[in-house]
């Protein structure tokens, strides 16, 4: 496994740059795929937007300056495209993106790749209830354990406004978990 500050040159130097590239992608690519699904919720869509992520990844590279860690940067590019794909999505269906969510939930029981029983279900559920930001933030820190200094890196907001969200979102879970 090459070092992060030792990819980002041979990415950025030209020189072996494919087999550079093919290192980040396998180093990155099942961390970022899950982001993405926790987002999109289906894996086809997951995977699609995995994809566009990587080819604009792949494409910026050089505008790709050092001041955050590369995974943060990666996070940063994967979320915009997560969000942009759901907001096309919502204006091609003629929707709301909320009804883009919803339709997505209850799309999921049909996914193959969904393995989660009922009461994972309705956590997804009750996750979709929150407000996007909120949906971000808990899915980072409980889903995939995003440390918050990383989270706003990721975000490009504070620490402590994450962790507001997050306990926000926490009680709104309980609540909708408790009503349900």
């Amino acid at each position: 496994m090459i070092l992060e500050t030792e990819l980002v040159e041979q990415l950025k130097s030209k020189n072996n740059v494919d087999n550079a590239f093919k290192e980040l992608v396998s180093q990155y690519k099942e961390r970022l795929y899950w982001h993405i699904r926790n987002i999109v919720k289906s894996h086809d869509d997951a995977d699609d937007v995995l994809q566009n992520t990587f080819i604009k990844i792949y494409k910026n590279i050089n505008s790709f300056k050092g001041d955050s860690k590369l995974f943060s940067w990666m996070y940063r590019i994967a979320t915009n495209e997560a969000i942009t794909f759901i907001n096309k999505n919502a204006k091609r269906l003629n929707i709301t993106n909320e009804e883009s969510q919803n339709l997505a939930l209850n799309n999921l029981t049909d996914d193959v790749y969904f393995e989660g029983d009922a009461i994972q279900l309705k956590l997804q559920q009750a996750i979709a209830t929150l407000p996007h930001k909120q949906q971000l933030v808990f899915n980072m820190k409980y889903f995939e354990e995003i440390k918050f200094k990383d989270m706003a890196d990721i975000l490009e907001t504070s620490e402590g406004a994450l962790k507001a969200s997050y306990h926000i979102a926490i009680k709104k879970i309980e609540e909708y978990l408790i009503k349900n």
